[in-house]
């Protein structure tokens, strides 16, 4: 029994779960309830309720201690806790604590589990196969590479032919002697989600981006339940989505709804590296910042870029096909075609291992790149959360927990995998001990931990409409001027009525300082980009 604005209803009060972005330092939170009638829900409600009554939240499903509703649609419900099952605390200092430590809000409370990253994680070292490969790739011979480092040819042989082991001297080494080989791999950030329960979007411009905020353009979304979005330059770049004020009917003020969610896409988190280095910042000062506003990440994804072709595509998806593969997921599927190029996912929300070639995704859409293959590692929720903690807490470097987590969750073969191999309590030791490895697919896990974790800013650009003005309307220009109608054109431009997003991304692009920094940095983008090591610009702020 409930009584739901002074009406006694003959239900039971169920939880179905947690409001996106509902937590908040005044210790009430927005839970959503369903009234439950003959094993039916019936109705459900999104209620206020106080976190220090309820104490610990009951499993999605179970029925909750509330015995009133009051409220409307329009000012929101709130529940009072039935005062026989109360857990009253005394410490208010304790329960904020535990309720600021809470995760993964919302809708995807349903994606918390269990933190299977969290184990020891050792990608492999360097082998002869490995050895092998990088020679044929480079085109030398035994003698040439033993030349190019200082060594003697001797030295390859044994290792080539398991009679010595690779040392980190031998690889330093072959890096001196090989520069280009160092820079074959890259590991970048290519997404990032960060959710503050706190925080509106213009709060999270301010004081976490510290961006312009005349340069967001502000416009209604209707997605992830929110309803206000602030985008960059007017394009879904770097954009912010949280809710709009709205009017309070009884006082008429205007009420703001705290929660908010930031958008790095791919080109995003390149622009935003921009800001960073405007701000004399890398990544990891960022993330330490973001969380010191209660940000958490619901999603991240690490790109590791292959610049030496060192996979083939062609190779990985037939691997797949034939199972010379395995995954802590059996779940795998395969895109593509040989002329577009593949793409090959593994595993699912809240994590997945993507391969795909990014040479011939670029071509498709006009672009050039000097990556090859691409492997993606895009990580939800507490799967993104661990890296962060690995990083920021645990003082790993970036690099080592991106090829660690590779390592131990995807593993490609040479020969074939039997199925009783698959039933092995040990299944991956088993395969790496009794299977031949893929060459290329091993050196990549091994020779990766060397590789750097760069950052590329890149300025704000108009490339998009360059490149469709370019393909799709300088020949109808050209007709237009050699029969006489160019002046019309001029006209036409000067003219023009810019929409409010052309207005932002003039305004973004020409500019060269997008941040608050107090002491900008003048950064020539018409010379080649240069590359930061995070790793080396997080030792020197240390």
């Amino acid at each position: 029994m409930i009584t739901i604005n002074n009406e006694p209803k003959a239900y039971t009060p169920i939880l179905l779960g947690t409001t996106q972005h509902s937590l908040r330092l005044s210790l009430q939170m927005l839970i959503m309830i369903g009234m439950k009638l003959n094993d039916e829900i019936v109705e459900t409600y999104n209620v206020t309720v106080s976190a220090i009554e309820l104490g610990d939240l009951p499993n999605i499903g179970s029925e909750i201690a509330i015995d009133e509703i009051i409220g409307n649609e329009l000012s929101g419900f709130k529940a009072k806790i039935r005062h026989s099952d109360a857990k009253l605390q005394s410490n208010v200092s304790t329960e904020l604590k535990n309720l600021t430590d809470l995760k993964n809000v919302g809708r995807y409370q349903l994606l918390k589990g269990k933190n299977t990253m969290a184990q020891d994680l050792n990608a492999p070292e360097l082998t002869n196969e490995n050895l092998i490969l990088i020679r044929q790739l480079l085109g030398v011979t035994q003698q040439e590479l033993a030349n190019a480092m200082g060594i003697n040819e001797k030295t390859i042989r044994r290792i080539e032919n398991k009679e010595q082991g690779i040392t980190d001297t031998f690889i330093d080494k072959l890096l001196v002697a090989y520069p280009d080989l160092a820079e074959s791999i890259e590991v970048q950030f290519d997404w990032v989600s960060l959710t503050f329960p706190d925080l509106t979007s213009k709060q999270v411009i301010a004081d976490v981006l510290r961006l312009q905020e005349n340069l967001f353009l502000e416009r209604p979304t209707s997605q992830n339940f929110y309803t206000r979005e602030m985008a960059f330059a007017g394009e879904k770049n770097i954009y912010i989505q949280d809710f709009s004020p709205v009017k309070n009917p009884e006082t008429q003020a205007m009420d703001q709804k705290f929660g908010t969610t930031l958008y790095l896409t791919g080109k995003g988190t390149r622009l935003f590296e921009k800001a960073l280095l405007e701000q004399s910042m890398n990544w990891h000062d960022f993330f330490a910042k973001a969380r010191l506003y209660r940000g958490h990440l619901t999603r991240l994804d690490i790109a590791i870029n292959d610049k030496w072709g060192l996979l083939n595509m062609n190779d990985l998806v037939k691997a797949v096909q034939e199972k010379r593969f395995w995954s802590k997921s059996k779940s795998y599927a395969v895109h593509g075609n040989v002329d577009d190029g593949w793409t090959v996912d593994f595993d699912k929300s809240p994590f997945v291992i993507r391969a795909y070639d990014k040479h011939k995704e670029q071509a498709n859409k006009g672009y050039d790149t000097d990556v090859k293959t691409r492997v993606e590692l895009e990580l939800h929720q507490d799967k993104a959360e661990y890296v962060l903690d690995e990083w920021l807490n645990n003082d790993k470097k970036l690099v080592d927990i991106t090829f660690d987590i590779l390592y131990s969750y995807l593993w490609f073969t040479n020969g074939k995998i039997e199925d009783q191999q698959l039933k092995s309590d040990t299944v991956r030791d088993e395969i790496e001990a009794t299977v031949e490895p893929m060459p290329a697919w091993s050196l990549l896990t091994a020779l990766g931990k060397k590789m750097k974790f760069v950052r590329e800013p890149k300025k704000q650009s108009v490339e998009r409409i360059e490149k469709w003005i370019l393909q799709s309307v300088v020949p109808s220009l050209a007709v237009l001027k050699k029969t006489g109608h160019w002046h019309k054109i001029i006209e036409a431009i000067n003219t023009v009525e810019l929409s409010a997003e052309h207005e932002k991304l003039v305004m973004a692009t020409t500019k060269n300082a997008i941040t608050q920094a107090s002491k900008q940095l003048n950064i020539n983008f018409e010379k080649p980009t240069k590359k930061y090591n995070e790793d080396d610009e997080q030792e020197k702020g240390a």
